[in-house]
């Protein structure tokens, strides 16, 4: 058999107005395919411009109902958070307190908006004074190991935070807990943890594969993390890799993982086609704060429709495979798409 070419075949015909390219249209954006990322700190009558991303800000609490309230009205289900506390330690404290920022910013947003999902970004970034993902290994500290370099990150007893505080977030009421520092074990550490206090109906959302990429530098402002010393490539992937991304995602799902990210998104969208691929999990992909912020800076110097550019690139997650998209497009693109 030969398949049919031009003049019989003519693809075109399929394009000729805008009606029959949406009735052919392989893939479809909703505002129901995204989760909205916020940066929520201590303080009162806090709404902070974040600088290098464009119409994202830092919220105290009593700024929170009313942006969870638009967001919903907006048709997006989720929003996951990220804490800056008042105070930060070498373990992270802040993130395993019940009266720590980001356990009161669910409890306010679940006050406020019940049926809005909450994810909670489990990691220790912004807790730290060191702006490490776990505990350090540091002469005196607690779990101090001589055999293992200064500054490398301790895992195991990293593991043991992570379930503490994926507790007490549940306890306040977190939708979904979303581990984040590509810790060995993470996934499993946290299931067990939960499931022990009674949270076998919470969902885990892991980073599975979380590159560590050059993109993150405006998160970094915005959630005043930036590690102090070093970079996070001893935990976070080599982006040369993606073999090892399947490796990686395999053990969360082993693990017990219900949903599975991809982080970022735009520069690794082969991961998120090949994770598609093999799994029948739920995907996310995080478009992060460097993609977005590329974006508005080439708007803002008129090489780019901002518009058209943003959901054209969310469209392409989308079309790569990703069931759901965090993005800090999320209300504009709503907007755009009414």
């Amino acid at each position: 058999m030969t398949t049919p070419t031009f003049p019989t075949l003519r693809p075109r015909r399929l394009r000729q107005n805008a009606t029959m390219r949406r009735m052919v249209q392989e893939t479809t954006l909703s505002p129901a395919d995204f989760i909205y990322p916020l940066f929520v700190r201590t303080g009162t009558g806090i709404k902070n411009p974040i600088g290098s991303m464009p119409g994202q800000f830092q919220l105290s609490l009593d700024m929170l109902a009313a942006e969870v309230k638009e967001v919903q009205t907006l048709g997006i289900p989720a929003v996951i958070l990220f804490g800056i506390p008042a105070q930060k330690d070498a373990c992270g404290s802040d993130n395993y307190d019940p009266h720590g920022i980001v356990p009161s910013a669910i409890r306010v947003i679940k006050e406020a908006t019940p049926d809005l999902l909450v994810l909670s970004d489990m990691c220790f970034c912004e807790y730290t004074d060191h702006g490490h993902c776990g505990v350090i290994n540091q002469p005196g500290a607690d779990h101090y190991n001589a055999s293992l370099p200064e500054g490398y990150l301790l895992n195991d007893p990293t593991l043991e935070l992570l379930g503490r505080a994926s507790v007490v977030h549940a306890q306040a009421g977190a939708d979904i807990i979303a581990p984040s520092g590509m810790i060995d074990g993470m996934v499993g550490g946290i299931r067990q943890a939960l499931d022990a206090e009674g949270f076998t109906h919470i969902p885990i959302m892991s980073y599975a594969a979380k590159y560590a990429s050059n993109f993150y530098g405006p998160f970094r402002e915005a959630a005043e993390g930036a590690p102090s010393f070093g970079d996070r490539s001893q935990y976070q992937m080599d982006p040369a890799n993606s073999r090892e991304a399947l490796k990686e995602v395999a053990i969360d799902v082993a693990e017990g993982a219900d949903m599975i990210m991809v982080k970022p998104a735009m520069p690794y969208l082969d991961i998120i086609a090949a994770v598609r691929r093999q799994y029948s999990l739920p995907v996310a992909a995080y478009q992060v704060s460097g993609e977005f912020a590329m974006i508005h800076a080439a708007a803002a110097n008129g090489w780019l429709n901002l518009e058209k550019s943003a959901l054209e690139s969310l469209m392409c997650i989308k079309r790569a495979g990703a069931d759901m998209i965090l993005t800090y497009f999320a209300k504009d693109a709503a907007r755009w798409m009414v």
